[in-house]
């Protein structure tokens, strides 16, 4: 028995579950957008972080990493378990073709999971929905939760796709501009090495974005 997890955002650079094989590669039709609450980890219910998501467009790829989980149902099981729990505001589990870099005719792996949501606010509570890149920018960057900041969450998702060499121009666009609200001096370009923002301390009149308050859930990153 054996399964394969997809992981576009934080499971690209925090698994956190125990794995046997990793592979890089990318998902067809698909892209990564910030359309989703998150009110256990990165934000809270009366402050939702923003979290990244799959949406179907025709024509487009999201990079990220396979994971394997095999060596019986125990194990399996204790995987699945963990990674439902964690991703508990994605309310699917869709099966995907994956490709390796270089092979992009035919997938290596067919009936890769991967965790998304339904993009319909009636019917799945934690969908967003998107928004000007100014107000996702202001929400992400004030917005934090029980184990931290949602900035934290697409700063780190940048690098990670720096490093793996795949780099995301919506990821790259919203950074910036969530370093434009909090008023760090030292904007990467996409054609420079990666390094950690320098954060200058500026008197700044943010507050919190008022949403919605949105039910309680497990606090584990998404």
């Amino acid at each position: 028995m054996v399964f394969w997890v997809f992981g576009y955002g934080s499971l690209v650079w925090n698994p956190g579950f125990e794995y046997d094989e990793k592979v890089l590669g990318f998902v067809k039709d698909y892209r990564r957008v910030f359309d989703l609450a998150c009110i256990d980890h990165r934000g809270t219910p009366d402050h939702p972080a923003r979290t990244c998501t799959l949406e179907n467009n025709e024509g487009s790829v999201c990079w990220g990493a396979v994971y394997c989980v095999r060596g019986g149902p125990e194990k399996e099981k204790a995987a699945m378990a963990y990674l439902e729990k964690r991703e508990c505001e994605y309310d699917q589990k869709t099966l995907v073709d994956f490709y390796k870099e270089g092979e992009s005719e035919v997938p290596l792996l067919s009936g890769v999971i991967v965790f998304t949501s339904t993009p319909d606010r009636i019917s799945n509570k934690y969908y967003l929905g998107p928004a000007p890149l100014e107000e996702m920018a202001r929400q992400i960057a004030t917005a934090f939760g029980p184990c931290g900041n949602n900035r934290d969450y697409l700063f780190s998702l940048e690098k990670a796709m720096f490093e793996i060499g795949h780099e995301d121009d919506t990821v790259i666009e919203l950074a910036n501009e969530v370093r434009k609200v909090l008023g760090i001096v030292n904007v990467v370009a996409k054609e420079k090495k990666l390094s950690s923002p320098s954060l200058v301390p500026l008197k700044s009149s943010l507050s919190p974005i008022k949403l919605a308050p949105l039910p309680e859930a497990i606090a584990m990153d998404s």
